[in-house]
């Protein structure tokens, strides 16, 4: 078992969180996960999904959830997220390929991160390696996103690693708006493996975090050969790096 806490990102488990999310939660309870941030609730209801953490011991770490769901449902989205005891509501990503694009992203997301902040839900957003690309335009996503946005960011250090090379730099940038740091392996192509098993700064992201006390969620989305396997090959690795 592992002396420190750790989350896991449960679109890694996608291979049966739809037709089992019990199942799958007490699976990775006794891993030694204690929390977990989900990817979907495949219908369940709120009351369903305390009663899932509850007997399994899990805490909800924050959710990957649609921002549109904020946009068209606002009332109805924060009402499940507060009955579960969400605070941290995270975009997994929205399409931000243009200026136009990012510009009417930022002008709506700031507005509901001040509104959600009086629902004491923390509105962020997640990473993939293409925010940091330049559109064809010259727009680069994240930039826009740390100087011209309220959002408070999570930050995926492999996705960063493939689009700008240096996810230290990065959280050193992003300071007091990271709220969660994925921590996450892989090869500078992009493809993906489960921690202590590619060529991303893993140990080096692990130690930026455990001397800023930043939470950190695995994740490893390859399903090699099955959701559960990298799981557990993850927290496997962080317990050598304790």
């Amino acid at each position: 078992m592992t002396k420190r806490p750790y989350s896991i990102q449960l679109y890694s488990l996608r291979d049966t969180t739809p037709q089992d999310l019990d199942g799958t939660l007490a699976k990775v309870s006794a891993l030694g996960y204690n929390a977990v941030e989900f990817a979907g609730f495949f219908g369940h209801t709120p009351e369903q999904i305390c009663d899932m953490l509850t007997r399994h011991n899990l805490a909800v770490s924050g959710t990957h959830s649609p921002f549109i769901d904020l946009v068209n449902h606002y009332e109805e989205t924060v009402a499940y997220h507060k009955a579960i005891g969400n605070k941290f509501y995270i975009i997994p990503g929205v399409d931000l390929s243009s200026q136009e694009k990012i510009d009417a992203f930022i002008n709506v997301a700031n507005p509901l991160c001040d509104k959600l902040k009086e629902d004491g839900i923390t509105l962020c957003y997640h990473n993939h390696s293409r925010e940091f690309l330049p559109n064809a335009d010259g727009s680069v996503p994240y930039e826009q996103l740390l100087y011209r946005s309220k959002i408070s960011l999570e930050v995926d250090t492999f996705w960063a690693y493939v689009g700008m090379k240096d996810p230290i730099a990065l959280l050193e940038r992003v300071g007091d708006r990271l709220t969660f740091i994925h921590i996450k392996d892989g090869l500078a192509n992009g493809k993906g493996f489960p921690l202590g098993m590619g060529e991303a700064p893993v140990k080096e992201v692990y130690d930026w975090a455990v001397a800023h006390n930043i939470p950190l969620v695995v994740e490893s989305e390859t399903l090699s050969p099955d959701g559960i396997t990298e799981a557990k090959i993850c927290i496997e690795y962080l317990a050598t790096l304790e």
